[in-house]
């Protein structure tokens, strides 16, 4: 920009913004000023929360700066007819009130693993991998899901996903990798390593947050513990439920608790045997008490999550964790009679003040066994110790691969549990006195772990910001502004509530043993395996998939018919299931549409 009557080139920095300061518009003024005889420090992003979500926000920003150097604030003055510019990278400042170097140099035993599991789909793996920090992840610790298995707790009607029914260019990576929290965290902080223009504040706490001057923008002052106070155009609240960046932009929001509790451990196991496939199968049984999941690490260990009744995770996690690994094989194994009963014992036992010891469960769990029939060589088998040792040896039973491996102990240390809720904020960006702030991650939503979706959902959010601040900067416009952040709220919103509302409706649909209900969802789930095609369109849909998908693939090319069928069979649920087994159909007929959506264009006929 020209400034009439001189002949100097105006650089936007400390030294001479104050002088600038009235003349150039205010967004365009970045200096060390003062708001209330405050001093503070200009910021582009400031970023609360050191989180999975803040991290990967923070590594992508400051990957724009390191490898776009067109991605840069501009302004241009024109002296003596030649054409000057300034240009500087964005301030990105990450605050996060916690230890990091406990993260960046976290370093466990050989062999051991957190308790702390995600699940990241292709696509998230794909976008960290194109920020930079996919390289700093120890792949070591990670494992991929080659196929997944989930069945109806009362019914037993089974669906299976494999990665050779996507069409993936590498199925031998998996629908999804494993990996766990800590080593996602610590790969993002190495990257952030490599990235000068980021200022990680770390042990620092928010203490409060205002809003400046009207005069002076009204953009968000952030007061830290230390003293220290930035001046936001864009405040990102990544910290989590109970955000104070959320509470600063006045953006409510609605959800309820549900009445379970989630358990998270790392379990022990024999690795699978000579004639078996290795240890990258998912597996998830649907208990009228909540899910199970059997999580698959590396080849003699697993991750456990566990959703049940408050009252049933206490006697669990209470109970010694032989009790606690022997109740896992039957969780994935007897009906679900037998397992009510064990509940009942064990809550008994407890509130008696004599638990149970392993031995007295697997007595029981025994005579559970045989009471159903359960063969004493099938996988079904969970309390026989020639069971764990045929498996040890390599002897697999003729179904081994419908359950997990079985668990034989434990980590120390690994057992824990946590509350699980639904929430969503009725918008993702401020206004008014709130303005110039953004919620990503949990910050946002909260959903059921039941689907292993919350982890991706933040990072879907970290790339959709990422690409509207991208798209601001390319057009010279201000990072802060509603208008630059309004496409992330209407990309991100309505399809994160989509998810979080199929989440939402399996769990309770699950959790329910009337027997129109059981009826209905079964014949759905049975239906829907008939149709590898169909599968296929829903687990590319889910964000089973990388950028290399084939379009012409079958699974495509027969979506469409296998929709007909599906529909046909869920009319008829429907009738006989009332109007709980509507909600089904009508659920899976909307995932379908979902995914038939996204179906690729057919190739240009030429012409």
């Amino acid at each position: 920009m020209a400034l009439a009557g001189t002949s100097r080139t105006y650089c936007l920095n400390a030294r001479n913004a104050r002088s600038l300061q009235g003349i150039l518009p205010s967004f365009l003024t970045r200096s060390f000023s003062t708001t209330n005889n405050e001093p503070h420090e200009e910021c582009d992003v400031v970023i609360v929360g050191g989180g999975p979500a803040g991290l990967s926000l923070a590594g992508a920003l400051g990957t724009l700066n390191f490898g776009r150097k067109d991605i840069v604030l501009v302004w241009t003055e024109t002296v003596k007819g030649s054409s000057r510019s300034a240009r500087e990278n964005l301030r990105i400042t990450l605050v996060e009130g916690g230890d990091l170097s406990k993260v960046r140099e976290w370093s466990p035993p050989l062999g051991t693993y957190s308790n702390r599991v995600v699940s990241l789909t292709n696509t998230s793996q794909s976008f960290l991998k194109d920020m930079g920090a996919g390289s700093h992840v120890d792949t070591q610790r990670t494992a991929p899901i080659e196929e997944m298995q989930v069945w109806d707790g009362v019914s037993d009607a089974r669906i299976t996903f494999s990665a050779s029914e996507i069409g993936l260019s590498r199925p031998h990576e998996g629908m999804a990798r494993l990996t766990e929290i800590l080593n996602l965290q610590r790969g993002l902080l190495h990257h952030l390593d490599t990235l000068p223009t980021v200022q990680l504040l770390e042990k620092t706490k928010v203490s409060s947050i205002i809003r400046d001057a009207e005069s002076s923008g009204g953009w968000p002052l952030v007061h830290l513990d230390n003293g220290r106070i930035l001046r936001a155009r864009l405040l990102v609240g990544a910290d989590g439920f109970n955000s104070p960046v959320r509470a600063y932009a006045q953006i409510p929001s609605f959800g309820w608790s549900y009445d379970t509790q989630g358990i998270v451990a790392t379990m022990v196991h024999p690795p699978r045997g000579a004639f078996q496939g290795p240890n990258t199968t998912a597996y998830q049984r649907f208990l009228p008490t909540g899910p199970i999941a059997f999580l698959p690490l590396s080849p003699t260990a697993s991750s456990l999550v566990w959703s049940t009744r408050p009252h049933i995770a206490a006697a669990l996690t209470k109970s010694e964790p032989a009790v606690l690994a022997s109740m896992i094989n039957a969780a994935f194994r007897l009906p679900e009679l037998s397992l009510r009963y064990l509940y009942d014992r064990l809550i008994e036992a407890h509130a008696a003040g004599t638990p149970l010891t392993a031995a007295q469960l697997q007595s029981e769990i025994q005579w559970r066994e045989s009471s159903h029939g359960i063969d004493p060589n099938s996988a079904y088998a969970s309390a026989s110790v020639r069971a764990v040792a045929d498996t040890a040896a390599g002897v697999p039973a003729a179904d081994s691969e419908m359950v997990p491996p079985l668990v034989t102990s434990l980590q120390p240390g690994t057992v824990a549990t946590f509350p699980l809720r639904f929430n969503h904020t009725e918008s993702y960006i401020g206004e008014g006195a709130g303005s110039r702030t953004v919620l990503v991650g949990d910050a946002a939503h909260t959903v059921h772990p039941l689907a292993g979706q919350g982890l991706n959902m933040g990072l879907a959010d970290v790339e959709c910001l990422t690409r509207c601040i991208e798209d601001a900067l390319e057009k010279g416009g201000d990072v802060g502004s509603y208008t630059a952040l309004l496409p992330y709220a209407q990309e991100r919103y309505f399809e994160n509530h989509t998810l979080m509302g199929t989440v939402d409706k399996l769990h309770k649909l699950y959790t329910t043993t009337s027997e129109p209900i059981v009826w209905a969802r079964s014949v759905g789930v049975e239906v829907l395996n008939e149709f590898d095609s169909v599968k296929a369109a829903l687990m590319m849909t889910a964000g089973a998939r990388d950028h290399k998908v084939d379009p012409t693939a079958a699974g495509w090319n027969m979506a469409a018919k296998g929709v007909e069928g599906l529909a046909a069979s869920v009319n008829t649920a429907k009738l006989i299931g009332g109007g709980l087994g509507g909600m089904v159909g009508a659920g899976l007929q909307s995932l379908l549409k979902t995914a038939l959506s996204t179906r690729p264009p057919p190739p240009a006929s030429g012409h």
